[in-house]
């Protein structure tokens, strides 16, 4: 690219009708990097110059909007100047080193405030971040700062509300974030669009709470764009004027369809077509098969408008481009306007303009989006009902963009444009005060009220009405027109309300649609990561009122909540890293570790941590001072550490292994990685299992796996070392074993369900946890194997000899039970994002019951396996449950670090089965508090079902 040797800047005090040209240095050639106009003070401009060889900068300052510059030469290069929201002296200048320094006289002396701000990605800091911050992560934007840090291929986002301590943000367990884009800050709270694991080109979009910390689903498969330098685009765009209103662009199956919320993303509809064309011929656009949809594109040049324009000052005027049909069509950029803030439309033009709104939108002007030069204009005094046409020059232009002048009151307008590519720059001035001969008065002026698709007036919890000129009144609504008119607060009603972080609404079917569900993942009485104990919690009723909503009275979903005492809490996700994340040094280096604790109790938790080489210490408040352990290693070899943190109510334990190299090797293993195995937790003697390794970030390099298995403290390698390069990775697994036979049911899910498998762990023992709860408390070993199409294993235990009058079940019994229950449509859960026990009158028929997109059953298929099927029909009830007897030795278990438990069961049944089939009724009321475990390694099964009527 080609170098700009000289900037020339002009300056107009006339409106644009005479522009006189300013010399910032007589005889010195000047090039203009960029200027910064203060907010609260337009008369105070900052110039930011080099030198023609870019080995120094200055800066230009005025305080009389232009009319003269003082020159300020600094010391440093400036990326970015800031003013203060509220003092018009103060200014931050961030540099192009990552410095930033202040000024307090408007640039004329600068100090340094904070050398290299981004060194902040090169240190761990303290609680609650694992790890270092990504760089340029840093967002601020009205109350709220957010940032990022990525660890082994996952990423955690936190916010800042009004500058506090940052907290994690809190999406939807199973949202996974590629990518996350913040909408809008705007009225305490944040809309975010998030890319989830299984999006391409689509976003998700969601609404915080006032703390911009826990988020609900608006609106899924918002369409997205990726721009050059990885920018995107998200068609996503929020209503000026109106508060509450936003236009997207959903993406379902290749097809595009433009959707209008009045509730600030509660509820979406598609925005109705008009009737008519530009010419009065019908449009035969019919619901539900056709609508009108919008392009929702900004604009790439910033002098022009994009496709859809709005102004705060213009409340209700929409215009934009779009088509109408099933769908969006983008070589389709018919233009449509509305006045009542999209409840109907009329077609205006039959190709693109760029729009430009002057007098609050008492005139709205439209210019051709043509590659072809220009001479004419259009513009409308009446909302678009009739357009003039203008000729505002002679000799055609090329249009590169309009202007108009500061302030929303302005009726003159420049339009710049060249007359040819090498030609200078021409301006064009056009003003329309001459068509208007007064001002407006009351009488010229009507009000309209605002109601979205519905009819409803009642939005966002008031009845809102605005006025707008009377479209046979000729005059300027100048700079006292105000828009608003009157409001009156509303009694609430379940619209004011969505679901609350953990919840999600049912499909939109019936009266149901407003009802909100648990996901499956959530457990809504648990208490909250940062409940002390001694102290109180609510646990949430599902609901919560729209952010900004300002209803009274009427229904309140949020009451009844239940309160309780914070209880203590076992420590939950428990991590130790090292400082640089690097798990290789030589001997006598200092190796800092940090351990971190995601959930639990930390006060009254100890932390007992053995370094591998004969270092073991007990250490109080660990996790919550963030205080790293240091140590050196004064010895090659690898060593395993361990912390264990324990408290009353359970335990965690994390473990890392260290390799110290030789000092006179040449390399370092650069062992940087985060391992997780996936296993099969139960398995029967002398049968074969696979064992899974996954490490995240991959390694190009070659890996070696090497393996504990059970109590044997041999290692296995599954490749020998051939490489000096490679990485070493250890890990230990315990396997939980039955030691005598039991029967497998092979358990197959809908393949709906795979749209939701993010094939990790935590996903399939969720999923695992849900079926249990369906099918049993105890009963059933629930194993949900890795990989799609998602699958599962069903465990029942047979039971063991026993003398006649012992009564139990044999596995053909247990099968020809299941299949008398499921046969019977006796069970179902709906899957759509989350996991739900579906309830359903006994009465109804098929089109009754309650559920989310996909309807699924369980039913046991011919070869004794267990399949969830999609069934169009009326599911009643069942339950089963499971006793165990014969107390005995202990069997223990520790899967993927979670809590060691030891297994007996004291507990003894003997009823007739085969009675309790028929429907006799049983509660075991310690049936949570029950296990597994007799003296002989045998278990006893026994199964009990309840049909309804």
């Amino acid at each position: 690219m080609g170098k700009v040797l000289e900037s020339s800047l002009w300056r107009s005090s006339d409106f644009g009708t005479l522009y006189t040209k300013l010399n910032l240095q007589p005889g010195i050639a000047t090039v203009i990097d960029n200027f910064y106009i203060c907010s609260t003070n337009k008369k105070k401009i900052i110039l930011v110059s080099s030198s023609h060889n870019d080995r120094d900068q200055s800066l230009f300052i005025s305080t009389d909007e232009g009319a003269t510059f003082q020159k300020q030469p600094i010391a440093f290069f400036v990326e970015t100047l800031l003013f203060h929201p509220k003092e018009e002296d103060k200014v931050l200048a961030y540099t192009k080193e990552g410095k930033i320094y202040v000024s307090v006289d408007l640039g004329k002396k600068w100090n340094l405030l904070q050398e290299r701000i981004q060194n902040c990605s090169d240190k761990t800091m303290t609680v609650p971040f694992a790890g270092s911050t990504d760089r340029d992560s840093l967002t601020v934007q009205d109350d709220y700062i957010f940032l990022q840090t990525t660890s082994a291929n996952r990423t955690k986002y936190y916010v800042s509300y009004r500058r506090n301590g940052f907290v994690q943000m809190k999406l939807p367990k199973y949202a996974l974030p590629k990518d996350l884009q913040i909408i809008s800050t705007d009225e305490n709270q944040v809309f975010v669009a998030v890319q989830e694991w299984y999006q391409t080109d689509t976003y998700n979009l969601y609404q915080s709470d006032p703390q911009g910390v826990y988020y609900s689903i608006l609106l899924e498969n918002v369409r997205s764009t990726k721009q050059p330098e990885e920018n995107v685009l998200i068609d996503i765009l929020e209503v000026r004027g109106v508060k509450g209103v936003f236009l997207a662009n959903q993406k379902i199956d290749g097809k595009v369809t433009t959707l209008i919320t009045y509730n600030k993303g509660r509820d979406w509809d598609f925005l109705t077509p008009p009737d008519i064309d530009m010419n009065g011929k019908p449009t035969n656009c019919k619901p539900p098969d056709c609508y009108l949809h919008l392009h929702l594109r900004w604009a790439d040049n910033p002098y022009v408008s994009g496709t859809v324009h709005t102004k705060d000052t213009a409340p209700g005027l929409i215009m934009g481009a779009g088509n109408l049909g099933s769908q969006l069509v983008e070589y389709k950029e018919e233009m449509y306007i509305t006045s009542d803030c999209g409840k109907t439309w009329r077609q205006v033009f039959e190709e693109e303009h760029h729009i430009l709104y002057l007098d609050h939108g008492g005139v709205i002007v439209a210019i051709k989006d043509t590659s072809i030069p220009l001479k004419i204009l259009k513009f409308s005094i009446d909302e678009g009902q009739t357009w003039s046409t203008h000729n505002f020059t002679s000799t055609s232009v090329f249009v590169d963009g309009l202007l108009s002048e500061p302030g929303d009151e302005t009726l003159v307008m420049t339009v710049f444009g060249h007359i040819s590519y090498r030609s200078d720059w021409e301006l064009v001035k056009v003003d329309f005060r001459p068509s208007f001969p007064r001002e407006c008065t009351d009488e010229d002026y009507e009000s309209w009220e605002l109601t979205n698709l519905q009819g409803d007036r009642c939005i966002m919890g008031q009845q809102r009405s605005f006025r707008k000129r009377k479209i046979s009144s000729w005059c300027i609504k100048g700079k006292s027109f105000t828009s608003a008119l009157t409001s009156k607060v509303c009694e609430c009603v379940n619209t004011d309300f969505l679901c609350d972080y953990g919840f999600e609404r049912s499909a939109p079917l019936q009266s149901e649609s407003s009802k909100c569900f648990a996901d499956f993942w959530f457990n809504p009485e648990a208490p909250p990561e940062d409940c002390v104990l001694g102290q109180a919690y609510t646990s949430s009723t599902g609901y919560r009122k729209v952010v900004s909503n300002v209803c009274e009275g009427g229904v309140d979903l949020q009451q009844n909540l239940a309160h309780h005492m914070c209880p203590l809490t076992a420590p939950k996700g428990l991590q130790i890293s090292i400082r640089g994340e690097s798990l290789a040094v030589r001997p006598g280096e200092d190796i800092t570790f940090i351990v971190q604790q995601e959930q639990g109790d930390v006060l009254s938790t100890k932390y007992q941590v053995d370094l591998g080489d004969g270092f073991k210490a007990i250490y109080v408040n660990l996790t919550m001072t963030g205080e790293p352990i240091r140590h050196r290693y004064e010895s090659p070899g690898i060593y395993r550490v361990s912390v264990k943190a324990e408290n009353v109510a359970g335990h965690d334990e994390a473990v890392v292994f260290v390799q110290v190299n030789c000092k006179s090797a040449p390399w370092f293993s650069p062992l940087c990685h985060s391992g997780k195995t996936s296993l099969v937790p139960v398995i029967g003697r002398n049968q074969e299992v696979n064992l899974t390794a996954i490490i995240l970030p991959k390694n190009p390099n070659l890996t070696v796996f090497y393996w504990w298995i059970g109590n044997n403290l041999q290692t296995f390698s599954s490749i020998k070392p051939s490489n000096p390069f490679c990485s070493l990775v250890y890990f230990l697994l315990f396997l939980f074993v039955f030691l005598d036979h039991f029967h497998v049911l092979p358990l197959k899910f809908t393949k709906h369900l795979d749209m939701y498998n993010p094939d990790i762990p935590e996903w399939r023992e969720d999923i695992g946890r849900v079926v249990t709860r369906l099918l049993a408390k105890v009963l059933f070993q629930i194993v949900v194997k890795p990989g799609l199409p998602t699958a599962a294993d069903l465990h029942v235990l047979l039971p063991a000899n026993q003398p006649k009058k012992k009564r139990s079940i044999t596995s053909d019994k247990v099968t020809r039970a299941m299949h008398i229950c499921l046969d019977q449509s006796s069970s179902c859960f709906a899957m759509s994002g989350c996991v739900v026990i579906t309830k359903l009158r006994k009465d109804g028929i098929g089109n009754d019951f309650l559920f989310w997109n996909n309807f699924a059953l369980l039913e046991l298929c011919s070869d004794d396996s267990v399949c969830v099927t999609q069934k169009n029909s009326i599911p009643k009830f069942f339950f089963l449950s499971c006793c165990r007897k014969l107390p005995g030795r202990n069997v223990y278990a520790q899967m993927h670090n979670e809590k060691e438990q030891e297994m007996t069961s004291p507990v003894n049944h003997s009823e007739d089965t085969q009675n309790i089939i028929q429907g006799e009724e049983f509660i075991d009321d310690d049936l949570d508090s029950q296990t597994l475990g007799n003296a002989r390694g045998n278990f006893v099964f026994s199964l009990y079902i309840f049909i309804s009527s």
